[in-house]
């Protein structure tokens, strides 16, 4: 099956822009950095979700979906733009949200609430440690919601793997088209790695477009490096079996670095603030504090470190999330 014929809602404004860094490389001393500018998809204020939500939707949609229901942290950019995408197809929107209940919203859960969101439920402890409890709550809901005569789909956070391979593929192929046009290819596709679906998509995407040549560097804010290869290669199988490409392609090298997370996830480093920083001043570019902001810091080592070539061609995929600059926990950071 090719991507094309795969169900899918229009949801974003795509392409989205792709812009040199130059005075970044300069700064740097090389590679040539381009960024995709995913945070500027159009809708609820943009970011990486919105590929996949495209196609998460068109199955709701297919099913006869009414309620939506997806669960996050309480800063969850996923969340987020689930909410403003469920609105735009007439969908209410259910979140369970991993952590305590702040006093003043702020950041993306300000902006859930300016949504609309149906209901708001949130569970105490961390995001990436609560599944069973995020399950259980889904379950109830589910069930309460089909009572009252609704249709609920439940998206996970992040969306299902499958529906970020086919979102971010695509997005190789905004970008192989654009570089085309300045005579370039890319070496390098740099993003950062969460639930892994961006990376997963840029990996098929490789393989698609740009005949597996350009790799794939994923730079964790969370999770170990370990867990992630094996989530990207459980992933990798099920969207290449889907697209009937199992055994007919060569396997990618699938490279996951988690050296820059810091304490934990959403948790500021020093690295991550200079890296925002070094952005904003010499770019005019935001990134955000908690995904964007650390694979840059990430990019940015490496590149110090000699990882690239002067004159490579590395695009790095700005995934969105700049509301989270704006949450409390954050804000206070950078003052």
């Amino acid at each position: 099956m090719q991507i094309g014929e795969v169900k899918r809602v229009r949801l974003g404004i795509f392409p989205t822009p792709l812009v040199e860094l130059r005075r970044l490389s300069r700064e740097l001393g090389g590679p040539r950095i381009f960024v995709k500018r995913d945070d500027l998809s159009g809708l609820g204020l943009g970011g990486n979700k919105v590929r996949k939500l495209e196609y998460a939707l068109a199955e709701a949609r297919e099913l006869g979906a009414t309620a939506i229901i997806t669960a996050g942290g309480v800063q969850s950019n996923h969340c987020r733009l689930t909410t403003a995408a469920a609105n735009l197809l007439g969908m209410k929107t259910y979140l369970i949200l991993v952590g305590e209940e702040p006093e003043l919203a702020t950041g993306n859960l300000l902006v859930d609430k300016l949504l609309g969101a149906e209901e708001i439920h949130f569970l105490p402890g961390e995001v990436y440690e609560k599944r069973e409890l995020v399950e259980q709550k889904v379950e109830q809901l589910s069930q309460r919601l089909s009572a009252a005569g609704e249709v609920p789909y439940f998206i996970p956070n992040g969306c299902r793997l499958l529906h970020g391979a086919l979102g971010y593929a695509g997005c190789v192929r905004e970008a192989v088209s654009q570089l085309h046009e300045m005579n370039l290819a890319p070496g390098w596709f740099v993003t950062a790695c969460g639930t892994a679906g961006t990376q997963l998509g840029l990996l098929v995407g490789s393989l698609l477009y740009c005949g597996g040549q350009a790799k794939v560097l994923g730079i964790s804010i969370s999770r170990p490096k370990d867990y992630l290869r094996e989530r990207l290669e459980n992933g990798l199988g099920e969207a290449l079996e889907f697209l009937g490409l199992a055994g007919k392609v060569p396997q990618p090298e699938i490279t996951v670095y988690d050296e820059y997370v810091g304490e934990g996830y959403g948790v500021p480093t020093p690295a991550m603030r200079e890296a925002v920083e070094l952005l904003a001043r010499l770019e005019g570019l935001i990134l955000d504090p908690v995904y964007t902001g650390k694979a840059m810091a990430g990019l940015i080592d490496l590149i110090r470190q000699g990882r690239f070539g002067p004159d490579e061609v590395v695009v790095f995929v700005h995934t969105g999330g700049v509301p989270g600059l704006f949450a409390d926990r954050q804000m206070a950071y950078f003052q």
